[in-house]
């Protein structure tokens, strides 16, 4: 019988605890380290002479690092011990950062945010099973949100922080804080985390036999369209309110904040409906996503406007990402450890594909039609999701068929 290391470890309830926080503020730093970017590509683009669209492929290059190793790092590293896996990646994740501030050239950064991804594909591996672990007797659940409201808060916080800092002395100082704030993290997690030997029985013959689930392959696609259509207006936000709606720095700061705090929002309003109205909520909130994106143009010289599209937009996002998440999950509980792996490298597809798109949207056309571009994708989401639930009881009769 497989024991958690809270029981076998003889520490106090307090350590345990903090161990957790520990977690989600480890989670924080690492969403924040993705994200910032967004607020920042106008300050990178003008220190390197190039545009912002040609900045924004250090977004699509890390989601697209994220995406394609999550799950090949997960698997090559599935018997080492995870306090050892931990403190490792973010070893990389630190010197990287170090990188980051040193670059010489747009290339020496993105080789810095490859280094930076791979930490993160490694870290998203295995928080989760890590945080559940080291909490108290009874808290899994407990920490599991708490490595959500990490999450949500580099949203709301780290991205407007991360802009500020990079506003008000430089792009790379931004990266600077992080890499020390990551440096702290790794001594106290190297102090307080106990041994924790690997329970990973993952095998590619189980990856293979998922990739056979008609449902989960639908689900996939679903959230690789959503993301892509939200990535392909939202990676731009910045240079697009500066330059299409004449905006403030002040006020592209508060975008991001308002985005952040509606994700949170998002997270209560799915804790009220995500299990009863499943279905309706995840309609709903594509087609407020698909929305958002379509009126971003409309909006750009209205403040009030622009504030309310937002404000829906950012709260349907969260709602949808966690309908989404709780579908897959459902799919197959045995393989939680694979499905949300792959969950997490599709989300990372999506955010590539639509960093790329909107890149080229404003190489070829202009960059007040990023919102159009990915209203596109997420009306192409909008027509999966509606597809998926009228069909589901079909598509699963079709992957027990193809068990058989």
């Amino acid at each position: 019988m497989n024991l958690d290391s809270s029981t076998l470890d003889n520490t106090s309830t307090r350590t345990q605890y903090l161990r957790v926080i520990l977690m989600g503020v480890a989670a924080f730093i690492v969403n924040t380290t993705e994200f910032v970017p967004v607020g920042l590509l106008s300050s990178i683009a003008n220190d390197f002479h190039i545009s912002p669209a040609h900045a924004g492929w250090m977004l699509t290059v890390y989601a697209w690092i994220v995406a394609l190793m999550s799950l090949p790092l997960m698997l090559l590293t599935g018997k080492m011990n995870r306090k050892t896996l931990l403190l490792c990646s973010f070893a990389l994740f630190v010197i990287s950062h170090a990188l980051s501030v040193v670059a010489w050239s747009f290339e020496v950064l993105l080789v810095s945010r490859i280094g930076i991804a791979l930490a993160h594909a490694v870290f998203w591996s295995i928080t989760a099973s890590i945080a559940i672990r080291v909490a108290p007797w009874g808290k899994k659940n407990l920490a599991l949100s708490i490595l959500a409201t990490g999450t949500g808060l580099a949203m709301v916080l780290g991205v407007p922080l991360g802009r500020l800092i990079g506003e008000s002395l430089g792009w790379r100082t931004t990266f600077a804080v992080i890499g020390v704030a990551s440096l702290g993290i790794t001594i106290a997690l190297m102090r307080l985390l106990p041994s924790l030997p690997s329970l990973f029985s993952g095998t590619l013959s189980k990856v293979s036999e998922l990739m056979k689930n008609p449902v989960l392959i639908f689900l996939y696609f679903f959230i690789f369209l959503v993301f892509t259509a939200h990535y392909t207006a939202y990676s731009y936000i910045e240079p697009f309110l500066a330059n299409v709606g004449d905006n403030s720095a002040g006020f592209t700061t508060l975008i991001l904040l308002l985005f952040g705090g509606a994700g949170i929002l998002g997270s209560v309003i799915f804790g009220y409906f995500g299990e009863r109205a499943n279905a309706q909520l995840i309609v709903a909130s594509t087609l407020i996503v698909t929305a958002s994106t379509a009126l971003l143009y409309s909006a750009a010289h209205d403040s009030t406007f622009m504030v309310l599209v937002i404000l829906f937009w950012g709260a349907a996002l969260m709602t949808v990402t966690l309908s989404a998440q709780v579908r897959v999950f459902n799919v197959d509980a045995n393989a939680s450890d694979i499905i949300m792996s792959l969950f997490s490298g599709i989300i990372n597809l999506g955010i590539g594909a639509g960093a790329l798109i909107g890149n080229q949207v404003i190489q070829l056309v202009n960059i007040q039609s990023v919102g159009a571009a990915g209203a596109f994708f997420g009306a192409a989401a909008f027509i999966v999701i509606v597809y998926i639930l009228r069909h589901i009881t079909s598509l699963t009769q079709a992957e027990k068929n193809l068990k058989q």
